[in-house]
């Protein structure tokens, strides 16, 4: 087998789900293209580190992954990142991969989650149709990553596009900001805040920052304004609809 298709992410170091999201993309994609070896790498290497000391695996990062793919014969390599947004985990990607363009016959990288106009619309129907329904006076709040990369800025554009609807986006570490969402939601008059990880994964983000009892967390920061809250620990890679967007990117590099 000389074709192979590289699956990026972030990582998680959650087991749960792991297998639940980054696993379930990767076996999506590997049933769709099963004349093609499947591999995985993590661009965190906080995250790489912490599985090796507690659960003794080991996951290569890009560069380790095509280094392994040299070895082994593999001459096509399809990068298909599971990361959000084109940020700073996903210029790791292109820039790892770029020491190797000569050491393959192919090597090409697909796009991650938000790409396109039609990305972002897709997305909005899935969290609607997700998190839109559960009544007049619920709304959800979407917990992304955000970013420090000007990228940021897809986030700020989906929960533009969610305006007038139950659902809003929020960032952790970015814009738009949990207060601003909760200004917003106030006066509409909403009694019930669904909260839910707007990232690939439902781990520590989601875990901690989102939905613990601890001061700073979301969920706390809700429920002492007098609103009740409804948790959703699901991470998007579960989603059918958002794997099969992540092998129509893949699709796309393939041909």
């Amino acid at each position: 087998m000389t074709k192979a298709i590289l699956v990026v992410s972030f990582g998680t170091t959650y087991p749960e789900t792991r297998q639940k999201t980054i696993e379930a993309c990767e076996q999506v994609i590997q049933a769709r293209y099963p004349d093609y070896a499947v591999y995985r790498a993590f661009t965190s290497g906080v995250v790489i580190r912490r599985i090796k000391a507690n659960e003794g695996l080991d996951i290569p990062n890009v560069m380790q992954a095509l280094e392994q793919m040299t070895s082994e014969g593999i001459r096509e390599v399809y990068i298909q990142p599971l990361h959000i947004i084109i940020g700073g985990e996903y210029d790791k990607i292109l820039k790892q991969s770029e020491a190797f363009v000569s050491s393959f016959d192919v090597l090409k990288v697909g796009k991650p989650l938000l790409y396109s106009q039609e990305d972002y619309k897709r997305v909005k129907a899935l969290l609607l149709n997700r998190y839109g329904r559960f009544g007049p006076k619920a709304a959800s709040v979407l917990m992304g990553h955000g970013s420090q990369h000007y990228a940021f800025v897809a986030y700020a554009a989906l929960d533009h596009m969610l305006q007038g609807t139950a659902v809003r986006m929020g960032c952790v570490e970015s814009y738009p900001s949990v207060e601003l969402i909760e200004e917003q939601l106030r006066q509409t008059g909403v009694t019930d805040i669904h909260l839910a990880p707007f990232m690939l994964v439902a781990g520590d983000h989601a875990t901690n920052d989102l939905l613990s009892d601890e001061d700073d967390s979301w969920k706390t920061y809700f429920e002492r304004r007098g609103y009740t809250v409804i948790p959703h620990l699901v991470g998007l890679g579960e989603y059918p609809e958002v794997q099969a967007l992540y092998l129509e990117h893949l699709n796309d590099i393939i041909g």
